[in-house]
């Protein structure tokens, strides 16, 4: 309880640049915590920038964390490194990383992962895979890493095993009893998932789906009473064009609970995005509590079909503000503006 109101005014401070940008006033791109200048509310006010990092990655980049544009990090933890075996929990590099955050002056987001990228990726405790109720406890997907990217393979996490789902949840309410009000965030995967269709993974229906991953937004914003919840949403499995009301019931509820949304990739105007999460981000502006969204090495492969070259920084940053509301963006440190200055 000591340690909780040590931070109570640190954390103050995030949650009034964390603010819809609509209600932000002009303010620096100083570190955590700058003084606002100017006293009108301004749209046009900057998203804060936090380096998109892995587990194991911070100490390499402490430079670029240093920086006084740089408002914290966003770490990626597997589930398998953070309960290493059934009930056990591993937090210890998390406790390291937030103390190297923290002793910068800046902010950590937390990133659970419960899928994967690449065909050797099975993330997930061992149990999972080997106990009979898990049913194998991952699903094989196809990855669109990028454009003109070859299709890779990867794995989900079969959230809509109810069991899966009791374990997932556990693993996040352990973590709210050790990090709520500590870490500025915590953010779930991105809903998209590209399943392999034959032969159908145990117990998936798309119903199920949405149902178990917004089952999950709920439970980590009932859990997470203080630091940020934030889902990145960007294709539902069988929708396009919220054909099903999937991507509809996901922005309204995260409105009613006071949870954030947001997505892995910030490409403007992107024809696949502007027909599925893109246009809830506009029409929902000002209205989310947090939008979060990062720029990964896969987006920097976009280019502006009008220059034929990669988005600028200027051209994201303009999109991300002035049509998709964000309040945050998570930059990967391969980003030239960030390589630039090293």
């Amino acid at each position: 309880m000591t340690y909780r109101l040590t931070i109570a005014p640190f954390l103050l401070v995030l949650s009034a640049w964390a603010a819809p940008a609509s209600a932000q006033p002009s303010a620096t791109e100083g570190p955590v915590g700058g003084s606002p200048v100017g006293t009108e509310a301004k749209i046009e006010a900057a998203p804060r920038n936090f380096l998109f990092l892995g587990s194991g990655e911070l100490r390499a980049h402490a430079d670029l964390l240093r920086r006084p544009d740089i408002a914290g990090a966003q770490l990626v933890y597997s589930w398998k490194e953070l309960e290493p075996e059934k009930g056990r929990y591993d937090f210890s590099g998390l406790e390291r990383d937030l103390a190297v955050v923290r002793r910068a002056g800046k902010a950590l987001f937390v990133q659970v992962q419960d899928r994967f990228f690449e065909a050797r990726a099975r993330n997930v405790p061992e149990y999972l895979l080997t106990e009979p109720e898990f049913a194998g406890g991952l699903a094989p997907q196809l990855d669109h890493p990028g454009e003109g990217s070859p299709v890779a393979a990867g794995w989900v996490a079969q959230q809509w095993n109810p069991g899966v789902r009791r374990r997932y949840q556990a693993l996040l309410a352990a973590l709210a009893q050790r990090f709520d009000g500590r870490i500025f965030g915590i953010n779930l995967p991105e809903t998209s998932a590209d399943l392999v269709k034959d032969p159908a993974p145990p117990g998936f229906t798309c119903d199920a789906y949405v149902d178990a991953e917004l089952e999950n937004l709920a439970y980590a914003r009932r859990v997470f009473k203080t630091s940020h919840v934030v889902q990145y949403v960007n294709f539902w499995p069988c929708e396009w064009e919220n054909e099903r009301g999937y991507m509809e019931r996901t922005f309204r509820l995260a409105e009613q609970i006071g949870a954030g949304l947001g997505g892995p990739d910030i490409v403007p105007w992107q024809k696949h995005q502007m027909k599925n999460a893109y246009p809830f981000f506009g029409r929902y502006k000002g209205r989310l509590k947090l939008v979060a969204m990062a720029v990964q090495e896969p987006t920097l492969t976009y280019r502006n079909p009008q220059t034929g070259r990669p988005f600028t920084r200027e051209e994201i940053l303009a999109f991300a503000r002035d049509y998709l509301g964000v309040n945050v963006i998570f930059w990967t440190p391969e980003a030239a503006w960030l390589q630039q200055s090293r």
